[in-house]
């Protein structure tokens, strides 16, 4: 089966891999951020919208870490050729 981004070039694939990698990071510290505060909000408030809202936000941190693992993927067929 083939990849979304088999047909990408090598540079595309490098450049775009550099790109999600900084997405992935940023996303990470932010739903890391919503969580702490998510947390302190429950304790102080108790349950609400704010505790949940990591939760939401989770789904796309999974669906972009799965694109780096393809690019990653692809990029190393590539190579390999």
């Amino acid at each position: 089966m083939s990849s979304q981004f088999s047909s990408y070039s090598t540079k595309e694939l490098i450049q775009k891999l550099k790109k999600q990698k900084r997405i992935l990071i940023l996303q990470g510290v932010l739903i890391i951020l919503m969580i702490v505060f998510a947390v302190f909000s429950s304790l102080e408030k108790g349950i609400s919208f704010h505790s949940f809202l990591p939760l939401f936000f989770s789904p796309m941190f999974v669906a972009i870490y799965l694109d780096v693992r393809n690019i990653k993927k692809t990029l190393q067929s590539k190579t390999e050729k």
